[in-house]
């Protein structure tokens, strides 16, 4: 009888889960991206200048439906050939930041440009996964010091 009880008592215990937003600047005191010049200028000033030629990191910008920036969200630190990137983690921190737009960025220790193929499937995988949750996929961007190439300036997006 007790052992019932217990298994009808735990049923009813389930962690509450609760969504709060508190942004410290106002939207209009927030940087506004509306180039992909812009979405590299707010990068480069966020990223760690001694990782960006040393290991492959991946990182998202978070805007509102006026393009201005919630946040940046460091996604993942890898090696020097990659990084491994999950769609569940950077969607879920975006749904919770509320964001409406993504900008998905990272850097090439080797100082290339060119996207490799994962590079663009990654990118078509969170272009189609934006488009069901209405979290659209702006650009993504990869990154050196010296210069970015863009998915959306080239027509990937």
């Amino acid at each position: 009888m007790i052992m019932k009880a217990k298994s009808q008592v735990s049923l009813f215990q389930v962690s509450k889960i609760q969504v709060s937003y508190f942004p410290k600047f106002r939207a209009c005191e927030r940087p506004k991206i509306t180039t992909s010049k812009q979405a590299y200028e707010v990068l480069l000033n966020n990223w760690d200048p001694g990782m960006i030629e040393f290991r492959e990191q991946m990182k998202v910008i978070l805007l509102n439906r006026a393009n201005y920036v919630l946040g940046i969200f460091d996604v993942s630190t890898g090696g020097q050939a990659g990084t491994l990137c999950d769609p569940k983690i950077v969607y879920a921190t975006a749904l919770k930041a509320n964001a409406a737009n993504i900008i998905m960025a990272h850097n090439h220790p080797s100082g290339n440009l060119k996207p490799s193929s994962q590079d663009i499937t990654l990118t078509r995988k969170f272009v189609e996964a934006g488009k069901v949750l209405d979290l659209y996929v702006f650009d993504h961007l990869i990154m050196t010091k010296r210069g970015y190439y863009s998915f959306g300036d080239e027509g990937l997006i």
